[in-house]
């Protein structure tokens, strides 16, 4: 696998999500401005509610699948329709299960219990959505990127209709559904043009699949927790309203996160493939993701804490400013969480999946510690500051003193060697640019 297809196959992937998130953001924006922060922050309290089931419902395929394509080609058709089934059966569990968090947890709050019901729907359609790992695996991103476009721009017709119409909560938390659904129909009306195999279901693959990816059921799960466990103690502890200002903080603070996501999905193949046939061009590519993915976020990071007020003015108005020092907390933790986007990656070409869910158990008990003892005291800004805490303990400093994923910190100091990181940059220039404009070509040092 040429590294020349991975990065043309990256531009489709982040031309798209660019669209797709700038739309996703304006009209987000837009939602929370009329919904005001307590609304807001109940919708965002149900999606960290049904967050806490999605690893149950993806069953750690989502970080599987392309490995498994990669490995059994002629089975693809056997993979999916597997994965399908699997998925479906834990979806219907998992929608149960949110119905009966929220009736115990928010007991007599009618429209709390509905708000993440209606929410929760969503997961019956996240199980089509897995075909994109077959875009991926295939390097055809291009046609599952256009398809997710074209569904948020029908999610943001409906979402509008919405605004004018002045509907009330219930209606904007079933548009995910309507969302991952046309994703998913989409995207299997295309898997088959593309003469992808039939698709079919095989209990012993089912059982091959679940013994290499039961360990990221635990460690996502793991991972969820600690991400939105801030919101749900928020939201518990505070009110909604610390809720919306946190939640409205954390989307300023992510909003060009899909760019790192492109990169690091389109170097996954790349890297595994890579693993397979030399070790030097293995982890040079992991050091070369490490370089990429850090030093763009550290940018990002400066630029979004020095405007920080005038971000959340711009976007979300006068009601939502006690945002502003949050975003200017919760921006130095995205470097730190791309850190442990690439060491996933990392353990799964090394095959040290039962690591993870160690090192997220760290993470869950660092950061529910933290926010039990912040939020009390300072509100959504220790919910931040616990956020940060938690992806720099974990993705970070854990790697220098727990020796099985130590090699993986050696090969990112490598990857923040400035001059090495340079000429990272310096081959995607002249491979994205350079190739069309030779004159703006730069030599490597």
């Amino acid at each position: 696998m040429k590294s020349k297809q991975v990065f043309n196959n990256a531009k489709w992937i982040i031309v798209c999500k660019i669209a797709q998130s700038l739309l996703q953001f304006l009209v987000g924006i837009i939602s929370a401005r009329y919904l005001g922060p307590s609304n807001y922050g109940l919708i965002n309290y149900a999606a960290s509610v049904v967050s806490f089931v999605i690893p149950i419902v993806k069953l750690g395929f989502d970080a599987t699948l392309v490995k498994e394509l990669i490995d059994k080609p002629h089975k693809e058709g056997e993979i999916l329709g597997t994965s399908f089934t699997l998925n479906f059966i834990s979806s219907i569990l998992s929608i149960f299960s949110v119905f009966l968090f929220a009736s115990f947890a928010n007991a007599g709050e009618t429209a709390t219990i509905i708000v993440c019901v209606l929410y929760s729907l969503m997961l019956l359609f996240t199980v089509l959505e897995m075909t994109q790992f077959w875009f991926q695996y295939k390097l055809l991103s291009k046609y599952s990127s256009v398809v997710m476009l074209i569904s948020y721009f029908c999610v943001s017709a409906y979402k509008i209709f919405l605004l004018i119409t002045e509907k009330s909560v219930y209606w904007f938390a079933v548009s995910h559904s309507i969302e991952y659904g046309l994703i998913g129909l989409l995207l299997i009306i295309i898997y088959f043009r593309l003469d992808g195999q039939k698709l079919s279901f095989s209990k012993s693959t089912a059982k091959e699949m679940l013994s290499r990816s039961k360990y990221y059921i635990v460690a996502s799960l793991l991972v969820v927790v600690f991400q939105n466990i801030g919101v749900v103690l928020l939201s518990n502890l505070s009110g909604y309203d610390e809720t919306g200002y946190y939640t409205s903080a954390l989307m300023s603070a992510t909003v060009v996160q899909f760019v790192y996501t492109a990169i690091t999905d389109s170097y996954r193949p790349l890297i595994l493939t890579a693993k397979k046939e030399s070790n030097e061009d293995y982890e040079k590519n992991v050091s070369g993701l490490y370089g990429i993915i850090v030093y763009t976020s550290l940018a990002q990071s400066i630029v979004f804490a020095l405007f920080a007020k005038l971000i959340i003015s711009i976007l979300y108005g006068a009601d939502f400013m006690p945002a502003v020092p949050v975003l200017r907390i919760l921006v130095w933790f995205a470097p730190f969480s791309f850190m442990g986007t690439v060491r996933n990656i990392w353990l799964l070409a090394e095959e040290k999946q039962k690591e993870l869910w160690k090192i997220n158990l760290f993470g869950v008990v660092i950061n529910t510690v933290s926010n039990a003892i912040l939020i009390p005291k300072v509100g959504a800004c220790g919910a931040a500051i616990a956020a940060f805490i938690t992806q720099f303990l974990m993705n970070f400093v854990l790697g220098f003193v727990y020796k099985p994923i130590r090699k993986n910190n050696e090969l990112m100091i490598k990857g923040l060697n400035p001059k090495f990181a340079f000429n990272e940059f310096i081959s995607i220039w002249n491979m994205f640019v350079a190739e069309k404009f030779p004159k703006l070509k730069i030599k490597n040092k």
